[in-house]
């Protein structure tokens, strides 16, 4: 049992950031390009629930030290692309009876229908009320919505090699908004970091590049790739003012109203893509870790790691995902694949390299 070279961390569905508090810091603190910036005095004024405080607690405890920061956001990172890759066995059997279109829409929905009730209890329905719904349903429509459409959408015209290279230089969309809209300053470790991580990536992929076809649609590849990265970026700087749970749920909300449009259009036109058939247990365990596990809990972390170390560092640690994969089938009796460990073992050094910052000299040397 092997990995699909299609299946890559971004065809198949959404993936893709304040703490659960809502009031810590919103940009890098482990990243060399760090820049943080703290809630209002009357945002970090207002009590929060009890439910809330007790679930950050849990998840993920603060120390307060700069260290222990940039580790707790790359485990939180990694957590994120586990959950996601989980996903990736489950849809190779869902697809096997479903359109894609379908599939990802009832993905959406059973996503927002575990979250919405959690976002509830933590925040209270007065806090989800007052959210910017507006703004959020934007994010994500734009961002998560769009992007999934447009790669479903690149992966019928072009091949599977194209979506492998797409998923591979997620990395560089995301540096790039940084650099961009951020004025983030890039040093040589991050640079080296960065080309380690790209190369880890392709080869954990497993893919051959000379089979592949590079021409529109692997540009619009790439801006799929982009509304990703944007879409998780402005996750966390443009909803500042709500948690974490929060910042999900709203995202995945009109990621899933754009879902259903586009779902309406492809039925309505008669266009492929929206067939299902009926589950038996095994195919419902499939759906719920497709859109539980590898949706629902995956973005929890995914947004909460962003908050924590930009979306540069934490989209490095997606390229990891197919090597995840691997280890979840060689548990279901999978081969091992020494090129997938390999590339792993580079993205690694690149994502350590990436956070690695001069040390400060000691007075008076």
């Amino acid at each position: 049992m092997h990995l699909p070279v299609g299946l890559t961390p971004v065809s198949t569905g959404v993936f893709f950031c304040p703490s659960l508090c809502g009031n810590e810091r919103i940009a890098t603190c482990g990243s060399p390009f760090a820049k943080t910036r703290t809630a209002s005095p009357t945002t970090m004024a207002r009590p929060y629930p009890t439910a809330r405080v007790a679930l950050t607690q849990a998840l993920i405890p603060n120390h307060g030290d700069d260290a222990g920061h940039a580790l707790r956001g790359n485990i939180t990172c990694v957590m994120a692309v586990l959950f996601f890759a989980a996903g990736f066995p489950a849809a190779e059997i869902l697809l096997e009876n479903w359109g894609p279109i379908s599939l990802i829409t009832v993905r959406c929905m059973l996503a927002c229908l575990l979250l919405v009730p959690i976002w509830l209890w933590v925040d209270g329905w007065r806090r989800v009320a007052q959210a910017p719904w507006l703004r959020g349903l934007g994010i994500g429509a734009l961002g998560f919505g769009t992007g999934t459409i447009i790669l479903l959408v690149v992966q019928d015209w072009t091949d599977p090699v194209t979506a492998v290279l797409v998923a591979a230089t997620m990395p560089v969309s995301a540096v790039a908004l940084e650099v961009l809209l951020d004025a983030r300053r890039l040093t040589r470790n991050f640079l080296i970091g960065l080309a380690l991580v790209l190369l880890g990536g392709l080869l954990a992929t497993g893919a051959d590049l000379r089979q592949g076809q590079y021409g529109s649609g692997l540009l619009f590849g790439l801006l799929a790739s982009m509304l990703f990265a944007w879409g998780s970026r402005q996750t966390v700087k443009g909803l500042p003012e709500i948690s974490t749970i929060g910042q999900t749920t709203i995202t995945l909300i009109g990621a899933m109203m754009f879902c259903l449009a586009t779902y309406d259009v492809f039925l309505v036109f008669g266009l492929p893509g929206t067939h299902a058939a009926p589950l038996d247990l095994t195919g419902w365990s499939m759906l719920f870790i497709y859109a539980w596990g590898a949706m629902a809990i995956s973005q929890i972390f995914w947004i909460f790691g962003v908050a924590r170390m930009g979306v540069g560092i934490a989209s490095f640690h997606l390229n990891a995902a197919p090597f995840y994969v691997m280890l979840i089938l060689v548990v279901m009796g999978g081969a091992w694949e020494w090129q997938r460990v390999f590339g792993a073992a580079i993205l690694g050094l690149g994502v350590i390299l990436a956070q690695r910052r001069r040390p400060v000299p000691l007075p008076g040397r």
